[in-house]
This record gives C-alpha cells, sequence and structure tokens, in this order.
C-alpha cells in the first residue's frame, strides 16, 4: 500500500511539474476570454452577445485546427521517450505545411460564409451585423494560431512547457491592451466597439506566432530536433500519420466544443439579454475548465513518454493519477460557484435581468464541472495511448446524438428558460465521462497483461 502510494505521489509531482506551465498558458487564454467578455459587456448587452455568438463561431473552426495539430504532441511525446529527436522534427516540418494550409482555409471560409450562416440562425437583428464584423475580424488571425500551435505541441511532447507559458502572459497583456485601444478609440485609433475585439485578437495571433517561432530558433533546447535544419517539402506518409491521429482528436474535441458552439448560437435567437447571461455563465466555466485541459495535456505527454520507454505499468498509473487530479480540481470549482455565484456574475455586468438568469446558469454549471473533469481527464490520458477513434465515436454520441437534440429541443421548439437548454450540457458529459474512463480502465489494464 505504502508502495503504491508513493508511486502515485511521485507521477503526481511528476504531472504538475508538466502541468504548471499549461495552466499557466491556459489560464492566460482564459483570461483573454474573460477580458474579451467584461471588456464587451462595458458597451453594452449586445456587444456582448456580438462577441459571445461571435466568438462561438470563430472557436468553432479554431478548435477543428487544434485537434489536428494536437496529434503532434503524442507523437512528439512517444518518440522523445524512445530517444529519437530527429524524428520529432520531420513531424514538426510537416505539421506547418499543415497549419499554414488549414489557418488559410478558415480564414477563406469565414470572409464567404459567415453572412449566410449567421444570417441563417436568426441571430437577433440588434447584433447581427456587428457579430459578422467581429468573426471577418478575428480569422485574420486564423495561420498565426496554427502556426504557433504546431510549436507548441512539439514543446509539449518533449516536455518543455515554459515557453508556452511566457509567450500566453505576454499575449493576455496584449489582447487587453490592444482591446482598449480597437474597442474604445484610444491612442488616435477609431473606436471599432465589438468588431475591435476581433482585430486585437488576430493581431495578438500573430504575435504569438512571431515569438514562438524565434523561441524555437534560439533556444538550444530545440537543436537535437534539428527542425530548421533543411526546407522539407511536403511528405505525404508523415502528413498521413499525422492526420490518422489528428482527426479523431479534432471531431472527438469539436463534439464538445461544437456543442457549446451550436448552443451559444440557438440561444442567440432568444434575444441579448439570455444570450449576454449564456455567455457570462459560459465564460467562468470555461475559465475554471482550463485548468483541468492542462493537466489532461501534461497527462497525455507523461503517459506518451512511459510508453515510448516501454513501461506499461507507469503509463496508466499517470492516467489515473491524471484524471483524479482533474476530478478533485472541479469539485473545488464547483464548490465556489455555489458559494460565490452572485459575486461572480456581478464582476461581468450590473444589468438586473441580466444577473438573474446568469446566476441560474452557474447553478447548473456547478453540476456539469465535475463530470466535465472526468471526461476531459479520461480523453487526455487516451491521447496519450494514441487512441483516438473510439474517444470520437464517444463523444459524437454523447453530445450530438444525446446532449444536442435536447439543448435544441429546450431553445427552439418548447421556448423554455435557458437552464433547461443547459441541461443538455449536463446529459452529454455524464455519459462522455463514464464511456471514456470505461475504455481507459480497460486499454490500460490489457497493455500490462
Amino acid at each position: 500500500m505504502f508502495a503504491l502510494s508513493e508511486r502515485w505521489l511521485t507521477e503526481s509531482r511528476a504531472l504538475l511539474r508538466l502541468a504548471g506551465p499549461l495552466i499557466v498558458n491556459n489560464l492566460s487564454i482564459a483570461g483573454m476570454q474573460f477580458a474579451d467578455a467584461v471588456m464587451a459587456g462595458r458597451l453594452g448587452a449586445e456587444s456582448l452577445a456580438a462577441v459571445a455568438v461571435g466568438g462561438s463561431v470563430w472557436f468553432l473552426g479554431f478548435t477543428i485546427c487544434l485537434g489536428l495539430m494536437m496529434a503532434i504532441a503524442p507523437i512528439a511525446a512517444r518518440f522523445y521517450g524512445a530517444g529519437q529527436p530527429e524524428m520529432i522534427g520531420r513531424y514538426t516540418r510537416q505539421g506547418l505545411w499543415l497549419g499554414v494550409a488549414l489557418g488559410l482555409t478558415l480564414f477563406a471560409l469565414a470572409q464567404i460564409f459567415v453572412v449566410p450562416v449567421m444570417s441563417g440562425f436568426g441571430i437577433d437583428e440588434g447584433f447581427l451585423d456587428t457579430t459578422i464584423g467581429y468573426v471577418r475580424a478575428i480569422t485574420f488571425g486564423a495561420p498565426a494560431i496554427c502556426i504557433f500551435l504546431v510549436f507548441r505541441f512539439t514543446s509539449e511532447g518533449i516536455g518543455f512547457t515554459r515557453p508556452i507559458m511566457y509567450i500566453s502572459l505576454f499575449a493576455l497583456a496584449c489582447n487587453v491592451f490592444l482591446n482598449w485601444v480597437f474597442m474604445y478609440g484610444k491612442l488616435g485609433v477609431p473606436a471599432y466597439g465589438a468588431v475591435g475585439c476581433g482585430i486585437a485578437s488576430a493581431t495578438t495571433m500573430w504575435l504569438m506566432a512571431v515569438l514562438m517561432t524565434v523561441y524555437v530558433v534560439s533556444h538550444k533546447i530545440y537543436k537535437s530536433l534539428k527542425i530548421f535544419d533543411h526546407f522539407a517539402p511536403l511528405r505525404m506518409p508523415v502528413l498521413k500519420e499525422i492526420l490518422k491521429l489528428g482527426v479523431p482528436i479534432s471531431v472527438t474535441i469539436t463534439a464538445e466544443s461544437g456543442l457549446f458552439s451550436a448552443v451559444s448560437i440557438l440561444v442567440g435567437t432568444r434575444g441579448a439579454d439570455i444570450t449576454a447571461a449564456h455567455q457570462i455563465a459560459l465564460n467562468f466555466a470555461a475559465t475554471m475548465f482550463m485548468i483541468p485541459l492542462a493537466i489532461s495535456a501534461a497527462t497525455t505527454i507523461r503517459i506518451g513518454h512511459a510508453l515510448g520507454a516501454g513501461d506499461h505499468s507507469r503509463a496508466r498509473d499517470g492516467g489515473i493519477t491524471g484524471i483524479l487530479m482533474c476530478v478533485v480540481f472541479m469539485a473545488f470549482s464547483s464548490a465556489f460557484l455555489l458559494l460565490f455565484r452572485d459575486v461572480v456574475v456581478g464582476v461581468y455586468t450590473n444589468d438586473v435581468s441580466v444577473k438573474e438568469i446568469a446566476i441560474s446558469l452557474l447553478l447548473i454549471a456547478a453540476v456539469f464541472q465535475i463530470v466535465d473533469g472526468i471526461q476531459i481527464g479520461a480523453a487526455g490520458a487516451l491521447r496519450g495511448f494514441k487512441d483516438t477513434r473510439m474517444p470520437m465515436l464517444i463523444n459524437t454520441f454523447s453530445f450530438w446524438a444525446l446532449g444536442f437534440p435536447l439543448a435544441y429541443m429546450a431553445a427552439i421548439t418548447f421556448q423554455a428558460p435557458p437552464t433547461y437548454i443547459w441541461a443538455g450540457f449536463v446529459l452529454g458529459l455524464s455519459v462522455a465521462a463514464v464511456l471514456l474512463t470505461a475504455r481507459f480502465n480497460r486499454l490500460s489494464k490489457q497493455l500490462i497483461r
């Protein structure tokens, strides 16, 4: 028993060393979203609603790219554990080709289709034009953020997460400053309102890409990877391997984030007050989610290193530890919400009707956060085992066959209060948490046997 506890304590420390900078990175990203919501909220409910709906559309496209790029982390972790650094450089170079292509495609699609998509969903006319302008502005940063992600997941794969933390902290400060400039019209720049929020975000993404590229070129830890030793044309076998692992990851995380984005769009048909309240509750929940998300990513890395070294028992220990740490944090987060939800909502808005709706939604958020922690921890563990197809099927079923129909009927068919819409989140996350955890338990035991 003592040996078991000691092993898990050792694994927890190693996991936290990896996760620490990633937690800072994720909280910085959440800080940007928080700043966007608060600064847009000061402009009024319609501006906040435009950022909420437009941000959901952008995040859906971004998540597709994020999932594809995430394949680089477990691949790099396996090669790093096996002592083959030059193979990591090969996958990074091909990832750059893929990232640029994805970013340009996302930008082009947004410019062409944002008007018919937003109009087709029946978004409230009061903030429709602002929403369209926001989406068109923020997608200028799509190629840059994809480049950043390639280098980010390469760094994660080798267990060097500090530069990700440094750049994200810079990005947070930069994004808040540029919001102030472009949204409110400072330093001689016209006041673009909510559209200025999109301009600020896109500019920040390009600065992140430049800084991360400079870091990778100049830091000695990347020298053994030989990323820039020669120009590499497209190599289809390498790209196919990235896509084979990345497409299921992309579908998996897009199934969840897509549910949240789709529900935000559905809520956007119910008026500015409900949409603004939904954004407040979702923004806070997403902020808390960033910590288990970082632990999940660190779990992927730890398992990849262990499997690369041929240690299956350590890989299972890493998965169990990661899942438990995610659950414990989310339990504390839920307790905080139950005690201080009035204070949380007051930070975002002074509008009485918006506050009342948001407080009711945070009660639902306190419930789904715990199961969300379980499912994201289990998903990260399975990525470390390079098991991506079954999680894809589980998430797609849980969120879109179960969760979305419930949310759609509540929002559109029955015009029910927003708490009923959020019940779709609880159902989808609960089913995914049970199935993903069972999948990890079975797979990790089989490898040990």
